[in-house]
């Protein structure tokens, strides 16, 4: 197996997915997949940038180096909740940045507002 084989499958197992899902993701059949993680074909462009947008870490695909994301401090729920994001589709994902962005933008230097106090 190559390395690039490898890591694609390690990606799929990281995701939960058959290796007939996961070719669906990238557009190929299930022996092309197993193809692929076995070393015997290298994916082309068109089919990492399809599992990339479905969560694959596609840097750590094909150089064995991790998208810069320490996931050492994260709790079983977040690892949780960002494994289910990378498997968003594009539009969804894009949606929940939208939502989170603006969340943060509201949430500038006015988000803790003190009660005010009376005075007796």
């Amino acid at each position: 197996m190559s390395g690039i084989g490898v890591r694609l499958r390690k990606e799929r197992d990281r995701l939960g997915l058959s290796q007939k899902a996961f070719g669906e993701i990238g557009g190929v059949e299930a022996n092309a997949q197993g193809k692929y993680e076995s070393g015997h074909r290298a994916p082309k462009a068109d089919y990492l940038a399809a599992v990339a947008r479905r969560g694959v870490d596609v840097l750590y695909v094909l150089t064995g180096t991790r998208t810069p994301v320490s996931l050492d401090h994260l709790s079983q729920v977040e690892e949780w909740v960002l494994g289910s994001y990378r498997s968003l589709d594009k539009e969804h994902q894009d949606a929940i940045r939208r939502l989170t962005t603006t969340l943060a933008e509201l949430s500038g230097p006015y988000a803790v507002q003190k009660k005010p106090t009376t005075e007796e």
